[in-house]
């Protein structure tokens, strides 16, 4: 009876050492120390300051594709590298809920800058240059070319509709 005992006990602390209990809830994406135009995740707390206690695998989605990224103190590295300028919509899901980051990086001498974007600007500014068209109807054309290259802009670097969509729902889930 107490090596079942034991047995147990053992199997108990073992499965708890192993267990990942810690949750990224908030992250900060930076350019990666190597400098060689790939990003790196920091998890976060609610505050922005980073948790080095974070380490293990976790499950990103990095612009509509599931990347798994290897944490060590904290930081993990994306894989892949970008060529220029572009959006990135990075999400993560756990069991406290989705949390999501759009960022424009900017690109510029081999630098990375990204740059956090609110996504309810991408709804607000099409729509206070939608009302601007009908307050002042000569206008119109002007705001229309402006709505086109806004679209074309987006399109081209790399924020397609559906991740504009999908982060404008995410932001909504967050706010409610």
């Amino acid at each position: 009876m107490k090596t079942i005992y034991y047995c147990l006990l053992f199997l108990l602390i073992s499965s708890s050492a192993f267990a990942q209990n810690a949750n990224i809830n908030n992250f900060l994406v930076k350019e990666g120390l190597l400098k060689n135009s790939k990003l790196a995740i920091i998890a976060a707390d609610s505050l922005g300051e980073p948790m080095e206690n974070i380490n293990g695998v976790y499950t990103f989605t990095i612009s509509g594709f599931t990347q798994h990224i290897k944490f060590n103190d904290g930081v993990g590295n994306l894989p892949m590298q970008l060529d220029k300028s572009s959006f990135v919509y990075v999400k993560h899901e756990n069991d406290k809920g989705t949390h999501s980051k759009l960022l424009y990086v900017y690109k510029k001498d081999g630098t990375l800058n990204p740059y956090t974007i609110n996504s309810m600007w991408l709804v607000l500014f099409p729509l206070i240059l939608i009302f601007l068209a009908f307050a002042f109807r000569r206008l119109i054309i002007i705001i229309v070319i402006i709505l086109l290259v806004y679209v074309y802009f987006n399109h081209s670097n790399g924020l397609n509709l559906s991740t504009f969509f999908e982060t404008i729902f995410d932001n909504l889930k967050k706010a409610f």
